[in-house]
């Protein structure tokens, strides 16, 4: 049997763990997350900014082992959106998930899969947000400093993420007035296309 490492550092400020791969996600691999194209398309005319970055670490499989990831979403916005995560359902649908804030002040969008409606849950430093089986669910960063986290969740869970592209969350997190706003999908789509958003 191979003596896994049972404990590791890392850095809650940079969302690093040394040693270890983080892997990049950028603006241009979150095609059709953010509701409003035309800003999405804008900005990536522009450059193709780093949005978040995960280092997964998945050292045992099998029944009753966990995997776990640090997560980490850069601040910033696609128009009025925030920066957020793809999000995701888990392969295996009863499995749970954990996620404990280190840094920064975020919020977490939950949906059910059977389309129920949607809870959004604050998600800051020092928070933990327990994801129920069956859930979808995103992280957003409504600050202005990295939003640092952990994910924990069990070995079988595994992540889908095209069913949650294909019809994407019902609601969206936006800037409104100065703060962080929610709205549904549709409402902010009419207000970009009346130019209000």
């Amino acid at each position: 049997m191979t003596l896994l490492p049972l404990s590791l550092n890392f850095d809650p400020a940079t969302g690093l763990i040394p040693n270890r791969e983080a892997s990049s996600r950028y603006l241009s691999e979150l095609s059709g997350c953010f509701a409003d194209e035309y800003a999405c398309q804008t900005m990536l005319s522009r450059g193709d900014p780093l949005v978040y970055g995960v280092t997964n670490l998945d050292l045992a499989n099998g029944e009753g082992q966990l995997h776990y990831g640090l997560g980490i979403i850069r601040p910033g916005k696609v128009g009025r959106e925030y920066f957020m995560t793809r999000g995701h359902l888990h392969a295996w649908r009863p499995a749970a998930e954990v996620y404990i804030c280190l840094q920064g002040q975020g919020m977490m969008i939950l949906e059910h899969e059977s389309d129920g409606p949607a809870s959004l849950l604050p998600f800051s430093a020092n928070s933990v947000v327990y994801v129920p089986g069956y859930t979808a669910h995103r992280t957003v960063n409504i600050g202005t400093q990295p939003l640092v986290y952990w994910g924990i969740l069990s070995a079988k869970a595994g992540h889908d993420y095209e069913a949650v592209g294909r019809r994407n969350f019902s609601q969206v997190v936006v800037e409104l007035n100065g703060q962080p706003t929610v709205l549904q999908r549709g409402e902010y789509g009419r207000m970009i296309a009346k130019g209000v958003a």
